[in-house]
């Protein structure tokens, strides 16, 4: 891999990562058309890594919440306005915990090994894109409860499928379970965090094999440019999810997934 298709896949990362495109689909489809061989997944979780910097910096008032309830929880001197950030914990705890049961036995599958595979998820998520229109609740953080959180856990471990997104797959079920559109968001995001964090230790022991295939120049560029493109398509996406516009990128990936299936 040269330097400049390790920029173009950052910026590819940095848009699909938000925008319910699925990152790691497009990231396949891109390497199969650049012609780039097999690359460690360790370079797929760096650039997520960058997505993450992302999440944590646009939702850090929510998990800097969070983490001083859990904190004072541990000293036992909690207070009754950390009940919906105390309850909001254990359910992304919760949630992981699912996402790692069902993530871990997909990926055992090497499905980004077969663009058709990934070329039929792209038709999934967009199905899910256009359903995510006629759902949605109006549960918030003071009623959510452990069943959201294992129904939106286990769509994120469906993602783990190259082509299925993400965000749109969990944004959806979160929907779907009845949380509020203000919410949706934001709880598929704060998911992502334990969920990228897991990943990255998974595939630390990698990273010699990274190094013999993409330069360090690469990977810090690759990764500064999945960095700013991430704060560009999340501030856009928290802006349709709150419209309900989700569906107008099935208008993207119905034709892409269409394509894909005849192409490869």
């Amino acid at each position: 891999m040269n330097f400049w298709q390790s920029i173009a896949l950052g910026i590819l990362q940095g848009i699909s990562e938000f925008i319910p495109i699925s990152s790691s689909g497009h990231l396949v489809v891109a390497r199969t058309i650049m012609g780039i061989g097999e690359i460690p997944l360790l370079y797929d979780v760096i650039l997520h890594i960058a997505t993450l910097i992302v999440v944590v910096v646009f939702f850090r008032e929510r998990i800097r919440k969070m983490l001083t309830a859990v904190f004072r929880w541990l000293r036992r001197k909690n207070t009754a306005e950390d009940t919906d950030d105390l309850r909001l914990s254990v359910l992304v705890i919760i949630a992981t915990v699912i996402t790692v049961v069902i993530g871990l036995t997909i990926r055992q599958l090497d499905l980004y090994l077969y663009p058709r595979i990934v070329a039929g998820a792209f038709l999934f998520t967009a199905v899910l894109l256009v359903a995510s229109h006629f759902v949605g609740g109006t549960v918030d953080y003071s009623t959510i409860g452990t069943k959201h959180a294992l129904i939106v856990g286990a769509m994120q471990g469906v993602s783990v499928i190259p082509g299925v997104s993400r965000s749109g797959s969990t944004i959806f079920a979160s929907l779907a379970s009845g949380i509020s559109r203000e919410k949706a968001g934001e709880f598929s995001f704060l998911l992502s965090v334990p969920a990228i964090l897991g990943a990255l230790v998974l595939e630390l022991r990698h990273f010699g094999d990274l190094g013999a295939v993409v330069s360090p120049a690469s990977l810090v560029f690759g990764f500064l440019a999945s960095l700013v493109f991430g704060f560009l398509s999340l501030s856009l996406l928290v802006r349709l999810i709150r419209g309900g516009k989700l569906w107008l990128f099935s208008l993207y990936l119905f034709p892409l997934g269409i394509w894909g299936l005849v192409s490869f």
